[in-house]
């Protein structure tokens, strides 16, 4: 199983970066997860938009399925259109995002396999586990797992016990951490820090942390150091072209 990381900025994208969006790869098949800002650019530096086996979003905030939209005009208005992209998502959680073009045409660039946090699934070769987070918008964290190796994705998400049980055991854990330590009063039950994630990440014994969702201008190295005070496994800052091998 690879991980490629597309984007990690938190709200919008920061200078030459992009939002949310991880491709996950295993025996072929590509699973984009999180479509967000600036993501397909990207995503064309490595695959072409037909080659995308199926996308799976967390939840409806932009910075996390606005480039949805692109990657479906890329696939459907080609010379040769691709067939229609499983798209895997809570019920509604996009319909913001699809409504932007309409017509017969783009209806067919897509079928919706809408599920409900808290599902279990397969797609392709990945199984998928699902649980809900606390967020402003219905949250859907994910455990990916596929011959053994697990790779557990919070979305975005504010402090809860049922991140240990997201965490457990997984090979990567790749987490929210908007700011590093003290997330504002305001955002606290829905956002969450790299030292709440590396205390989950520590809790759950996942063997890896990956910080995501920095808010722009936060400093990757002071997320990594307050993490790593809390967890001693691995910790990195999910940026734009890292790939891992889980």
């Amino acid at each position: 199983m690879r991980l490629t990381v597309l984007g990690g900025c938190g709200a919008w994208p920061a200078a030459g970066q992009a939002c949310s969006g991880y491709l996950l790869e295993h025996e072929g098949f590509r699973l984009l997860v999180d479509p967000g800002y600036a993501v397909l650019p990207r995503l064309l530096e490595l695959v072409e938009a037909s080659q995308v086996d199926a996308v799976l979003v967390s939840h409806g905030h932009p910075d996390h399925c606005a480039d949805l939209n692109p990657l479906l005009r890329a696939r459907i208005l080609a010379e040769e259109p691709a067939p229609p992209l499983p798209l895997y998502a809570l019920p509604g959680s996009v319909d913001h995002v699809l409504a932007l073009d309409s017509g017969p045409r783009m209806a067919k660039s897509f079928t919706s396999k809408d599920f409900e946090a808290g599902d279990s699934f397969d797609v392709g070769p990945f199984q998928v586990d699902s649980i809900l987070l606390p967020h402003w918008v219905p949250n859907a964290g994910v455990r990916l797992t596929a011959d053994g190796r697990t790779l557990a994705y919070t979305g975005d998400t504010g402090p809860t016990d049922a991140l240990v049980e997201l965490a457990g055991g997984a090979d990567a854990f790749l987490a929210e951490a908007s700011y590093p330590d003290r997330v504002p009063p305001e955002s606290a039950q829905y956002l969450s820090s790299a030292r709440q994630a590396a205390a989950y990440a520590a809790r759950g014994g996942a063997r890896r942390l990956l910080l995501t969702h920095l808010w722009p201008g936060v400093d990757p190295g002071e997320a990594v150091a307050v993490a790593r005070g809390g967890y001693s496994g691995e910790v990195r800052v999910a940026t734009g072209g890292l790939m891992i091998e889980l």
